[in-house]
């Protein structure tokens, strides 16, 4: 598959995951396998303004051999502006969030409100494009009903190169089962690749959702959480143990970060990486109490693997 100039092979990507794809994260997920990684979103006028967080989340490492970066906002101009922000310069791709169904993020019209503005969002893709750089979009079905074919006609039209469709209504949040078979209807309209996303957690559920909805690509979001070997298992790669994965995890975000942010903001990704294995309720206790990340380190010694 390509997106612009850029050619996958297996085509599987993380997704953007606000609070979790973090520098470390993103990191991890590109040495197990990952082709390509995005950002946490963006507030195209946090960007905009100076916003002292915004520049935290755009932290990328060498591991992410094509840099992308998700940003959000539903005024055009705001949009134009942030894409040609010297603190994106650094990036191939610019994706478009038109699908968090967050009410923090709806409430003030964007992401998945713009399901309900074609118009809208295709000004927003036209003016993300004045960047010069590879712009895509990632969407829902619609919001509360599937709405989906013209949206995506829409966009096409606009010069999306790539579509990402998670395969639900934000009226279903994270809840139910995600519609391949809607993918699958989308992808028969389609005109720009189509990358498949929605409750995909295993090599078997990536077999099957591109069998299935016969997308162009894969998305992987919470089944990425606790364990990027997944993207090792797609491709065919070497597994690597869960205590290599946490340190170089945390190697990284240690390298960018201060320590007291790092101690509070890992306790989310701890409670990921302890699961279903013996002793691991109690080890994540002792994480989320670790003063020093000597401390943190010594407790991640204690894995068995």
């Amino acid at each position: 598959m390509n997106i612009g100039k850029f050619t996958f092979d297996k085509n599987v990507f993380l997704a953007p995951i606000a609070g979790y794809t973090d520098v470390g994260f993103r990191a991890i997920c590109s040495k197990q396998g990952a082709e390509l990684t995005f950002t946490e979103m963006i507030s195209a006028k946090g960007l905009v303004y100076g916003s002292e967080k915004t520049e935290d989340l755009l932290i990328t490492t060498d591991n992410e051999k094509i840099k992308a970066v998700q940003i959000f906002g539903s005024d055009p101009n705001f949009i134009e502006k942030a894409v040609n922000h010297e603190a994106l310069a650094k990036f191939d791709i610019i994706d478009i969030n038109m699908g968090c169904p967050m009410p923090k993020i709806t409430k003030n019209g964007d992401g998945s409100s713009l399901l309900n503005n074609k118009e809208l969002a295709c000004d927003i893709i036209k003016a993300a494009l004045s960047s010069g750089k590879i712009v895509t979009a990632k969407i829902r079905l619609g919001i509360e009903e599937n709405t989906s074919l013209n949206f995506v006609e829409a966009l096409q039209k606009s010069g999306v190169s790539a579509i990402t469709v998670h395969g639900r209504t934000r009226a279903q949040m994270y809840s139910g089962k995600a519609d391949w078979d809607a993918i699958r209807r989308i992808k028969e309209i389609a005109t720009v690749p189509i990358i498949a996303n929605g409750d995909v957690k295993s090599k078997e559920d990536y077999e099957s959702i591109l069998d299935q909805t016969k997308a162009d690509g894969v998305m992987i979001a919470r089944g990425a959480l606790g364990n990027p070997n997944i993207f090792a298992d797609i491709k065919g790669l070497k597994r690597k143990p869960l205590k290599e994965l946490i340190n170089t995890h945390l190697d990284f975000l240690f390298m960018y970060h201060p320590e007291k942010y790092v101690l509070s903001n890992f306790k989310k990704h701890m409670a990921c990486y302890c699961s279903g294995f013996k002793g691991c309720k109690e080890l994540k206790v002792k994480a989320f109490n670790a003063k020093t990340k000597e401390e943190l380190y010594k407790i991640i010694g204690e894995i068995d693997d």
